[in-house]
C-alpha cells in the first residue's frame, strides 16, 4: 500500500541530500506547466530548500490555453519566476531547416520541449541553477516523453512513482485539487496524453505496479510501448574498447 505521507517526506530528504552533494546554495530550476507532475515537483523543492530556492519557468508557445493553470501554481507556491514564450525559437529553427528535407510530424512535435530544455539549462546557468527533470514512471514506462526534451533534468524527484502515487502526494502537500487532477494535455499536438495512449494512466499504474490489466489489446500496446522505448530512460550506450 502505497503511504503518500512517508513518500513526501522520504522524497524531500532525498531533494536535500541531493543538493548538499551536487549544489549546496544552487537553486532548484523547473518548468511549469501546470500539471500534477511540476506542480508536485515544484512543491516538493519548496518544502526541501525554500521558496527563495525555486525558480518556476513557464514557457508557451505562442498562445497557451491553460496557462492560468501554472500561473495558480506560482502563485500558491509564492516562488520566483519567469514567462519566456519559446514560439520565435521555435519558428526560427523551422524555418531554416533545408527545403530538401521533408521534416516529420515527429519532429515538429519533439521540437518544443528540446527548446523548453535548452530555456531551462539556460535560465539555470544564469541563476546558480540545478535542473528538475519532473517526469514520472508511468510516462517513462511506455515512452511518453521527448528525449533531450522534458526526459533531460540534472535530478528526478518523481522518475520512479506513477500517476496516481504523484496525485496522492500532492494532496498530502496541499496542492489545489485543480492541478492534482488537471486532465494531462501534451501541449504539443493536443490531444489528452490518454488519447495518444490508448489506455488510461490508472489502466497503466495498476499494470504496473500489480501486473494486473483485463484488456488484452491494451496489455499488448503498453508492453510494445515499453520494449520500443527503453534506450529513453537508460543509460546512453557506450563502445568500449577494453572489452574488444
Amino acid at each position: 500500500m502505497f503511504d503518500a505521507k512517508k513518500a513526501k517526506d522520504g522524497c524531500i530528504a532525498w531533494i536535500r541530500e541531493f543538493f548538499e552533494k551536487n549544489g549546496k546554495g544552487c537553486n532548484a530550476v523547473l518548468g511549469i506547466s501546470g500539471g500534477k507532475d511540476s506542480s508536485v515537483a515544484a512543491a516538493l523543492c519548496a518544502e526541501a530548500l525554500g521558496k527563495d530556492r525555486v525558480i518556476g519557468v513557464l514557457m508557451p508557445c505562442g498562445v497557451q490555453h491553460d496557462i492560468d493553470m501554472a500561473k495558480l501554481l506560482v502563485e500558491h507556491l509564492g516562488i520566483r519566476h519567469y514567462i519566456v514564450n519559446i514560439k520565435d525559437a521555435v519558428d526560427g529553427l523551422m524555418v531554416n531547416m533545408p527545403r530538401e528535407l521533408e521534416v516529420s510530424t515527429q519532429t515538429k512535435i519533439n521540437l518544443p520541449p528540446r527548446i523548453r530544455m535548452s530555456t531551462l539549462y539556460a535560465i539555470s546557468q544564469s541563476c546558480n541553477g540545478r535542473v528538475v527533470n519532473t517526469c514520472n514512471w508511468s510516462e517513462d514506462y511506455v515512452g511518453y516523453s521527448t528525449r533531450y526534451g522534458d526526459a533531460a533534468g540534472d535530478f528526478s524527484p518523481l522518475g520512479l512513482m506513477t500517476v496516481q502515487e504523484i496525485k496522492a502526494i500532492g494532496r498530502e502537500l496541499g496542492l489545489p485539487e485543480v492541478l492534482v487532477e488537471k486532465v494531462p494535455i501534451d501541449g504539443l499536438c493536443g490531444k489528452t496524453d490518454e488519447e495518444n495512449l490508448g489506455f488510461t494512466y490508472a489502466e497503466l499504474d495498476r499494470y504496473i505496479r500489480e501486473g494486473v490489466i483485463e484488456d488484452e489489446a491494451k496489455k499488448a500496446r503498453i508492453d510494445s510501448l515499453h520494449r520500443g522505448s527503453r534506450f529513453k530512460y537508460e543509460l546512453i550506450p557506450c563502445f568500449d574498447p577494453n572489452n574488444m
